[in-house]
């Protein structure tokens, strides 16, 4: 039996990268690919990520995710249960479903509120919102463009455990 392939998506601060982490440590052998690793190796001539992608931008972040789901191809052939995490919204998410097709992902859709975005976006070190780009950007855009596939889970109310529960079905 092959192990699982999970893809987990949802606006910044969604709790993305802190389910990934948590979901991996249940299966005794397994891989976290988070995208974000693969923007961070571009030292010079990065583009700037935002609620607009200019042509230079769309085709980087095209690039991380091509390179993210080779990556996630990899470890789930040498035998590895892979949770990919990434900010995937609308067609991002299909092309990424489909270059992984063959694999059967889970597909997992983190959709807080936008006031819970907003909450742990101000409690985490790294914060992706300002005043010119709020959470509910994201959050909007990710309910208008994304189609309905996969588990769409709101985790404002529940615990890091819970969500993960609910994504094994437990």
């Amino acid at each position: 039996m092959s192990q699982p392939l999970f893809i987990i998506t949802g606006a910044m601060a969604a709790g993305k990268s802190t389910v990934a982490k948590a979901l991996v440590q249940r299966f005794p052998r397994s891989a976290h690919v988070g995208g974000d690793a693969f923007l961070r190796m571009i030292v010079n001539g990065g583009a700037v990520m935002g609620p607009v992608l200019d042509a230079e931008a769309r085709a980087q972040l095209t690039l991380r995710q091509e390179i993210a789901t080779d990556v996630v191809r990899r470890y789930h052939r040498a035998g590895f249960a892979v949770v990919y995490q990434d900010i995937l919204i609308g067609e991002d998410l299909l092309s990424a479903i489909d270059r992984l097709a063959d694999l059967e992902p889970r597909v997992v859709v983190l959709a807080p509120s936008i006031e819970t975005l907003a909450e742990r976006d101000r409690d985490r070190a790294k914060t992706g919102y300002s005043d010119g780009f709020p959470p509910s950007v994201l959050a909007e855009a990710l309910v208008r463009e994304t189609p309905r596939v996969g588990k769409w889970i709101d985790s404002s109310g529940l615990t890091v455990e819970e969500v993960v529960a609910v994504i094994l079905g437990e």
